[in-house]
């Protein structure tokens, strides 16, 4: 196999990181789309718009243990094993 000159070396990494752009922007795409499946199963409702987004938002900076962390210990006192009712 002959060896490739600099500039055909260049367009083949270029052509490779084009093709890994793509596949990593696909799999942000797929993984958003199946945490929007999961936003659809809660009851959103009592949030607002900008409640939500900026709940979202936090969680993702502070990174998610740590706001769950934050978050648990604001949840009324419920007996070992039961989950929380969710408000209405």
């Amino acid at each position: 196999m002959p060896k490739l000159t600099e500039r055909e070396r260049l367009t083949e990494l270029e052509t490779r990181r084009r093709k890994l752009l793509e596949e990593i922007e696909a799999a942000r795409l797929s993984l958003r789309s199946r945490y929007a499946a999961v936003i659809q199963e809660l009851p959103v409702e009592t949030l607002t718009e900008r409640e939500l987004r900026e709940l979202v938002q936090l969680s993702i900076q502070l990174g998610g243990a740590a706001a769950l962390a934050a978050l648990r210990p604001l949840l009324p006192s419920q007996s070992p094993g039961k989950k929380a009712a969710a408000p209405r």
